[in-house]
Parts: structure tokens; sequence; C-alpha cells
């Protein structure tokens, strides 16, 4: 595409409303430098200079999609502790709809810390609970979503793998989709994979589409084999295989598989390119994009996400930055 249309698509993107639903993580960051080793265990010193808090998680789908100019609600379970009041009031001041969040008194607001030193991550500290919603606690967020589907242009399910997405969550979810013909994308988690069946499409990385398609990946034509299992297997529009810095492939019935180059400098961070990729992804084609012109686009945001340290977030300025570069050097 040439950079007009892209501009054009970006423009739609304040008219689109998305819902994620998913697990939400607080992610915090403790910045500092280490300059000597611990006389207690060979492990460094770290002297925290500054403390920062990020939306992680389907959160940061949400973050994403804010960030954007798009309209987002969003969906999941926090704790009732100080750090879901945190990551509430980072998702408000980020414009996201935060009706959909269900507080359980039973789980802690899932929390990653990750401690810094001069721009190296030395450890990090996750506080979570990972056992599945009860029935009560699901039949909440199912209501919700009943609630807002009709208005929503596409619906994003994010799964880490703590609890909040299910198989009875999936199935009700799915087949509100399919009734109310919306987009429902899925960034998988390998222990629910037999579920998505019938969504329009899947974000997987290498290793997700390995467990999915339960093929070993050693080459690009394992990688070919484990997509067209996962398109035939799950019934989906789409498989768009992520592969780091070998870019992506996307893979679509009775189509040639196509492979998208990355376009990353530099790569500081892969934390949260996953959710930019399926952000963008989702939003291009809840915008009238074809998947192949989705991907283009999500592989450039994902390419500027991962020069980032940090969990972070991608702007429409930015991607068209993006895009201009790439094309002056095609």
């Amino acid at each position: 595409m040439k950079k007009e249309a892209v501009k054009k698509v970006l423009a739609k993107f304040a008219r689109a409303k998305i819902l994620v639903i998913g697990d939400l993580i607080l992610d915090e960051f403790v910045w500092g430098k280490a300059e000597r080793i611990s006389p207690e265990a060979p492990v460094p010193v770290v002297w925290a200079g500054s403390q920062s808090y990020m939306p992680g998680g389907a959160s940061n789908v949400a973050n994403n999609i804010a960030s954007l100019g798009a309209q987002v609600s969003l969906c999941g379970v926090i704790g009732e502790d100080k750090n879901a009041e945190i990551l509430c009031d980072q998702l408000r001041k980020n414009r996201i709809n935060c009706d959909g969040i269900v507080a359980d008194a039973t789980r802690p607001t899932t929390l990653k810390t990750r401690i810094i030193a001069s721009h190296q991550q030395v450890v990090r500290v996750d506080w979570e609970r990972v056992d599945r919603l009860s029935a009560d606690k699901i039949n909440v967020i199912v209501g919700f979503i009943k609630e807002r589907i009709a208005s929503m242009d596409a619906l994003v399910i994010e799964d880490y793998g703590k609890g909040v997405v299910s198989p009875v969550l999936l199935k009700s979810v799915i087949a509100l989709a399919k009734r109310h013909k919306k987009i429902i994308t899925v960034d998988p988690k390998i222990e629910n994979f037999s579920y998505y069946r019938g969504v329009t499409a899947l974000t997987p990385n290498e290793k997700e589409a390995s467990a999915g398609s339960g093929i070993e990946i050693l080459s690009e034509a394992d990688v070919d084999q484990a997509g067209w299992r996962l398109l035939k297997k799950l019934r989906c529009a789409g498989v768009l295989i992520t592969q780091g810095e070998k870019g992506m492939k996307l893979y679509r019935e009775g189509r040639k598989p196509v492979h998208i180059p990355t376009v990353a400098q530099e790569v500081f961070d892969v934390s949260g390119a996953g959710d930019t990729v399926i952000s963008v992804f989702t939003l291009a084609l809840a915008c009238g994009l074809s998947m192949e012109e989705a991907a283009e686009i999500s592989n450039v945001a994902a390419g500027i996400v991962v020069g980032k340290v940090g969990v972070a977030v991608v702007t429409q300025k930015e991607i068209l930055g993006a895009w201009d570069r790439l094309k002056r050097r095609s």
C-alpha cells in the first residue's frame, strides 16, 4: 500500500469500536543501576532510582488500540487490592472503558515486576493466580459481552493463561460473535487451542503454532505445515504466525502463504510485541482491510514497539513515519 492509503486507513481507526477480553496484568518496572555483586549471593545489587507501571496482557492490547485512536472496552478480572487501583487508573487515563472489569476478592491482581539496570532486565517477579474463574464471574463477563457486542466492530481474545479465558467463556463468546457477525481474533495460549474453533483469525508465535498443530517446527516447511493444519483444524479464515526476527507468515484457505519480513531496525525488548500485532491487525480488519494488508501494517507496528524498552505502544504518527522510511528503502 502507498503511504496515502495507509493514512486513510489509520484515520478510520477513530471510528472503530473494539472489545478486548482476557487476562489483565499490571507491569511494574523498577529502574536502576547495577555496579557490584551482592556479598550474599552471586547476583547484582541494583540501586533503584525510579518506578513505573504499564498495563500488560489484555490491558496492553486495549492500551495499544486506544493509542491508535480507536474506542476500546476491556473485559477481565482484577483483585481487590492496591495494584487493581493502579491498573484501573492507568486504563482510564488512556480512555479505556473499564465497565467490563470484574473484581474478585479471592485473587490478586496479576503483577509482573521487572527490575532493570542500565536497560538490561535483571530479574522478573510474578504475583498471580492461574486457576479458572468461578462460574458466577464468568456469567458476569458473558453478560457484559452480550450487552455490548452489537455496538462493537470486533472482539479480541487475549489469552495469557491466567484463568480468564476458559473453554466455557470461549464457547459463549465465539457463539455470540458468530451470531452478531463480528470479527473475532485470538492471541492464543497453548492449553486452549482446541477451543478456538470458528474464530476469524489467530496470531500465534512459532512456539504456540507448534504446540497447537502438533508439528515440531525446525524449518520454514514445518512452519507452513503448522499454519495449514491450524487453519484446517480450527476452521478459521486466517492464521498469522509471528516469527520474531524473521517477520510473520499469513495463511488463508485456498491461497499461498504470504511471508512478511521484519522491518525492525533495533530490538531492545520484545515484551508486548504480540499484543501490538493483534491490536493493529484487528483494527485494520475492522476498518475493511484484507488480512494481507492488515498483517503488513501490524508487522510495521511490531517493528516499532520492539525498539522501545518495556511494554510499549505505537501511535499512528509512528506507523506513518516507519511506513515512509520502509518504502523509501524499497
